[in-house]
């Protein structure tokens, strides 16, 4: 069975990029990291803390890339524009 969509309910997944930041437990190291090319690490008391630009399908992909590598994922903030990482 074909269906065919109108027009309207064509919408494009990715949006503009925003500023996020996704707070992991533990301190990540350098090879750990380089799975996050597109994110820059901080580390704040036992956290590490990436932030970076994504659309929605990299955020899902760097939440993926969490997921696999079996780390603890305690946080993910969307900045607003003039927030503070």
């Amino acid at each position: 069975m074909w269906v065919h969509f109108d027009e309207l309910h064509h919408q494009v997944m990715d949006a503009e990029p925003a500023l996020y930041t996704i707070r992991i437990n533990g301190h990540l190291g350098p090879t750990t990291l380089s799975a996050f090319p597109a994110m820059v690490p901080h580390r704040y008391a036992a956290h590490t803390v990436l932030t970076g630009h994504l659309d929605q399908s990299a955020l899902y992909g760097v939440l993926a890339e969490v997921e696999a590598l079996g780390l603890e994922l305690l946080e993910v903030h969307k900045l607003i524009p003039g927030e503070s990482p």
